[in-house]
């Protein structure tokens, strides 16, 4: 392993000698200098690891130095200092540490207690990092791609939701990445500091929801042995994004519907009122119109949720993003297997380009995980399942065998293909639909019955 780099600014000659001995001992690398603006010049020149500043140096004192390191727009403001002195006060120690001292001891210096403290300042310091790795990796996961029209209007209406504390309702199939909207939401608002809490309310038993939304207090049911909060209560301050909305239970449906008229809950088994301060953003893929027809889904609560209505629309409208979907997909396992990066032959990108993906986003980033396990050097044809690389363009323009069409046929074919795919997008929600198709819902029927279009279509 590289020897971790320590900067050592003091002005007496003796104690730059004696850390030098005893640090380079241990294996560490060592710059010693006798005033503040020596190290700071070898410090922008060379960087370093950790430094060990004198409070009481000539000209450019250890604490205007310690300031303007960490006031700096460089990379060693996150640098771990530890300030030394040998007639030190309190009131001084304390300074250096509201100043951004990481630790700090006095003269004269004892072997151990060096070598420890600086042991705990590099292991902390690598800890840092690692955390802002694992925090960088896991906002690239969440990072929404694309460059379409209805990703950059998707966009912008991400943009002037997110300040606000307004509840959002997002629709889309499945895989198409809600939850990606959601957490852009929360990433963009006030609260981004605070708690992001997902409940797949699909993924939790009807039995189970209320005391994983809600809590439970001690000997509320069987096996309930201690106090734990719900989610609401650990989303405090922050975002509840409910995911699935539409396969939570009726009853479940009622006490959130109290909690967010009122801000407050009570635990299962519980008579205490807490009040807590949550943004609840909601996710389907259902018709929640069609559930409330059929009593499967509160009207008021539908109401309360959709009060900004957001689409997540599905890759087949966007198919000019699957390249660069695909390339960062790709580059990102090849970067987290430890393999090469590698290059998709043009024929193959066309082809899985024209594909119509029905399993969206997820369908896709699946995909190239497996081409970059399975595949050599570059990704070609031969490395594609059958179902992609015999498949044909994906549905554009209608086209007719043996003949060609009259301009009423293919304008009528062209509606039919177009009516039927909004249909289909919007899983026959006529209203919509309708929305979408820019007419009013009496007509919609009336064109579904001249084209004869059926579900089954």
């Amino acid at each position: 392993m590289v020897a971790a780099r320590v900067l050592v600014i003091d002005d007496e000659k003796n104690i730059r000698k004696t850390l030098s001995l005893v640090l380079e001992g241990e294996g560490y690398e060592v710059a010693a200098f006798g005033t503040a603006q020596e190290g700071l010049t070898y410090l922008d020149r060379e960087g370093a690891d950790l430094i060990i500043l004198d409070i009481k140096l000539p000209g450019m004192t250890g604490v205007e130095a310690l300031s303007k390191i960490r006031n700096s727009n460089t990379d060693y403001t996150d640098i771990p200092i530890i300030m030394i002195s040998g007639h030190a006060s309190l009131a001084e120690a304390v300074e250096t540490v509201k100043c951004g001292a990481t630790d700090f001891f006095e003269k004269p210096l004892d072997r151990d207690s060096i070598l420890i403290r600086v042991a705990n300042c590099l292991k902390q310091r690598q800890l840092a990092q690692q955390v802002r790795n694992l925090k960088a990796q896991v906002n690239s996961e969440h990072e929404m791609i694309g460059q379409a029209a209805i990703m950059k209007t998707l966009f912008a209406q991400i943009q002037k939701v997110a300040p606000t504390r307004s509840r959002v309702l997002i629709t889309g199939e499945s895989g198409t990445g809600k939850e990606l909207i959601a957490r852009a939401l929360h990433d963009l608002s006030p609260r981004h500091d605070q708690p992001f809490i997902k409940v797949n309310c699909a993924a939790i038993p009807g039995e189970l929801i209320e005391s994983e939304l809600f809590g439970y207090e001690k000997g509320a049911f069987t096996g309930a042995r201690g106090r734990k909060p719900g989610q609401f209560e650990l989303a405090d301050g922050g975002t509840l994004f409910l995911d699935e909305i539409g396969d939570m239970t009726m009853s479940a449906q009622a006490k959130v519907l109290r909690v967010l008229q009122s801000g407050e809950l009570t635990r299962v088994g519980g008579q205490k009122n807490i009040h807590v301060d949550v943004r609840v953003l909601a996710a389907t893929n259902k018709d929640l119109e069609s559930a409330i027809s059929t009593g499967t889904f509160r009207e008021d609560l539908y109401f309360r949720l959709n009060v900004v209505p957001l689409h997540s629309p599905p890759l087949r409208k966007r198919l000019e993003d699957v390249p660069v979907m695909l390339n960062t997909f790709i580059n990102r396992f090849c970067e987290e297997n430890g393999y090469p990066k590698k290059q998709i032959e043009e024929e193959t990108l066309r082809k899985l380009s024209a594909y119509a993906w029905p399993g969206n986003v997820r369908e896709l980033k699946n995909m190239a995980e497996r081409l970059v396990i399975m595949s050599g050097a570059t990704i070609g044809l031969d490395d594609l399942p059958e179902t992609i690389a015999g498949v044909k363009p994906a549905p554009g323009a209608p086209k007719f065998e043996g003949h060609k069409p009259s301009l009423k046929q293919y304008r009528e074919e062209a509606e039919r293909k177009y009516v039927l795919e909004m249909l289909e997008e919007h899983n026959w929600n006529i209203s919509k639909a309708a929305q979408d198709l820019q007419i009013e819902r009496t007509n919609l029927h009336k064109k579904i019955k001249a084209l004869g279009l059926k579900k089954q279509d």
